[in-house]
């Protein structure tokens, strides 16, 4: 049985996609690495926390003698690396945390991997032939779209956030240890994602929280921002199919084809609620207009046609299928 190093699984993405990868994958043991930061919510894995093949670890990607303490006692053939900081508002206050996590995280479990999967570049230990790293980035690395035109693996980077800076970073020091080392790396740059477990101060989760309180729902500027929207569990087998079968040093564009802006995200939502959860009048009365944030990125798409044509992999959810189960799953919580 293989052992995996999964890091941050105990936010958003991460702790979606654990319960869904050991199911899938029967031969595998999991170690969750996560500092529980503000993201981070252990009660997001209680469907797993019993489970024989899983392994909870609270610390920091950045503590070397830990990461080097976890290779040792479980011998991990492969990393899955989805810790980061990732709320761009926040990265705009606090550039430093992004820095720090992002860049100098990704490095050291980079180099700690190396270390004990390689006897020198290009040349991998008896046994760590197959070992891998799989590093989760985002489609924020390539910076902004006009009204036409898709991110491709081939679009040059031009982030413009503390927060995708550091994501891009972090992207160019993985294909560094490809290039340079021979690595076994494969990395994926995923649109917006959303579904149940999502922090509270994303779109999606902020719009039906406030809404159901009775709050103002902030929509950032004329709400014409474009984002092309990726159901988590869509993400989560993307993720799986990659780790298990994308071509080393590759990249691989994860992409729902659900372009949909943000004030059409709030109305649609609303729209839910109140055939879900009716009142006097219109959810939609809550929405409000604030202030655009400094450097908003008018579009993202993605072009995930690469993954699709070479790996198999589809999107099963559309935004309007996935919106139902995620606004149901939320109701329940803030309820």
């Amino acid at each position: 049985m293989r052992t995996i190093l999964i890091t941050g699984g105990a936010g958003f993405i991460g702790s979606n996609f654990i319960p869904f990868f050991l199911e899938k994958n029967k031969n595998y043991k999991v170690v969750n690495l996560d500092l529980l930061t503000y993201a981070g919510n252990i009660s997001n894995l209680s469907e797993v926390e019993n489970n024989d093949r899983y392994t909870f670890v609270k610390g920091d990607i950045c503590d070397r003698n830990l990461v080097e303490h976890l290779f040792k006692e479980h011998n991990f053939t492969g990393v899955i690396h989805f810790a980061a900081e990732s709320h761009v508002d926040n990265s705009i206050k606090n550039p430093d945390a992004f820095v720090r996590t992002n860049v100098f995280g990704t490095f050291n479990l980079l180099d700690v991997a190396k270390e004990y999967w390689m006897e020198k570049p290009n040349v991998f230990k008896q046994g760590y032939e197959q070992a891998r790293f799989l590093h989760i980035s985002t489609d924020e690395v390539y910076g902004t779209l006009g009204e036409t035109g898709l991110f491709k693996e081939t679009t040059p980077y031009a982030p413009n956030s503390p927060y995708s800076a550091s994501k891009a970073s972090s992207d160019f020091m993985v294909r560094s240890y490809f290039h340079t080392y021979g690595m076994n790396v494969v990395t994926t740059n995923c649109s917006n994602n959303y579904g149940p477990k999502q922090h509270n101060e994303k779109l999606i989760p902020t719009i039906i929280r406030k809404a159901i309180s009775g709050e103002n729902i902030p929509i950032y500027g004329d709400g014409k921002n474009i984002r092309d929207w990726l159901f988590v569990l869509d993400h989560c087998n993307g993720i799986d199919i990659v780790f298990k079968e994308g071509v080393i040093g590759d990249t691989y564009n994860i992409g729902g084809k659900n372009e949909r802006d943000n004030l059409y995200i709030a109305n649609t939502i609303c729209k839910i609620l109140d055939k879900e959860k009716p009142k006097s009048k219109s959810y939609k009365a809550q929405i409000k207009f604030v202030t655009d944030r400094p450097g908003h990125d008018f579009r993202y798409a993605i072009d995930a046609s690469k993954l699709e044509k070479e790996l198999g992999w589809n999107a099963q959810e559309n935004f309007e299928s996935g919106i139902q189960k995620t606004i149901q799953w939320y109701l329940k919580k803030y309820q």
